[in-house]
């Protein structure tokens, strides 16, 4: 029975290139001169330190700019509020990877709401989708490739 998962992934690795690629053109550029501006990841968070929120704002569009080149959709990261402390400010962006269990249920009752002859199965952090046909498992990835989810899908799995 053909099958398929539904999943939310990014390739942490080209994620770290790319912070290292834009804590390089911080050091470079003119506007952030003399500023203890960086980019620094633990686990899944990325943090912006800069002297102040015009800056966080310009390292946020390097940081989009970098990952989008890298292939890693920006629609994956939560910005956090920035924080001042002394004279620096700080600013935490969430890289988000898995599929929670609110948008797996509205996943789930998308596929059945278009009543096809597929089911969908949550299993932990990505949602198993199998049929008979393998022109409605085709036609579920076009259905969600339009529908505007607030997080990225990748289709993974697909087998015959």
């Amino acid at each position: 029975m053909p099958s398929f998962d539904i999943i939310s992934e990014f390739d942490m690795h080209e994620a770290t290139n790319a912070i290292d690629q834009a804590n390089k053109e911080v050091g470079t550029r003119f506007d952030f001169k003399g500023t203890d501006s960086s980019f620094e990841l633990k686990d899944e968070k990325l943090l912006m330190i800069s002297e102040s929120t015009f800056q966080l704002q310009q390292m946020f569009a390097v940081m989009c700019s970098k990952l989008s080149r890298r292939g890693i959709d920006i629609a994956c990261m939560e910005l956090g509020d920035a924080k001042g402390s002394g004279k620096l400010m700080r600013q935490e962006i969430t890289l988000k990877q898995g599929i929670d269990s609110v948008t797996a249920k509205k996943i789930v009752k998308l596929i059945k709401d278009k009543k096809l002859k597929v089911q969908a199965a949550i299993q932990g952090d990505k949602v198993r989708v199998t049929g008979k046909k393998r022109d409605d498992l085709q036609e579920v990835i076009q259905m969600l490739r339009d529908e505007k989810l607030e997080m990225p899908l990748q289709y993974d799995n697909f087998r015959d």
